[in-house]
């Protein structure tokens, strides 16, 4: 797990979010269907993102974070590691920023999470949020 994993604060963090902004959202089967699910089952808001899909899991999807007509808490990331620096500066320029960046298992972007230094929202690299969810909130 990458990114300055602090569980405490991550769990803080998880422990009040309400609404998840989920990047490269699809209701195909895969990693990123599995996790939406989960987190709808958990009772987040889950706000799908995708270019070019407007429909994910039956639920109003956007093409771009500064897309959300509201704040999000949570951003879970689904996309290669070159996107990831674009979507942190779109981050940066919320006018209410998520406390957590979220890269999924098997994406790393150390500009990510430097563009992200010092701006208060906390990275996490290299994990999944859904098996970290389960772990930190047993049911």
């Amino acid at each position: 797990m990458g990114g300055n994993f602090d569980e405490a604060r991550i769990r803080g963090i998880l422990s009040r979010a309400v609404t998840i902004a989920v990047i490269g959202a699809k209701d195909k089967p895969g990693p990123a269907d599995d996790v939406g699910r989960y987190l709808i089952g958990r009772g987040f808001r889950v706000i799908p993102v995708h270019p070019a899909r407007k429909d994910v899991w039956g639920l109003k999807t956007y093409a771009r974070l500064a897309d959300i007509p509201e704040a999000v808490d949570v951003v879970d990331v689904f996309r290669a590691a070159e996107h990831c620096p674009a979507h942190a500066r779109e981050i940066l320029e919320l006018s209410s920023r998520p406390k957590l960046f979220w890269l999924q298992s098997g994406i790393v972007s150390a500009e990510a999470e430097a563009i992200l230094a010092g701006s208060g929202v906390m990275c996490v690299s290299d994990a999944c949020l859904m098996v970290d969810h389960r772990r930190l909130f047993p049911q």
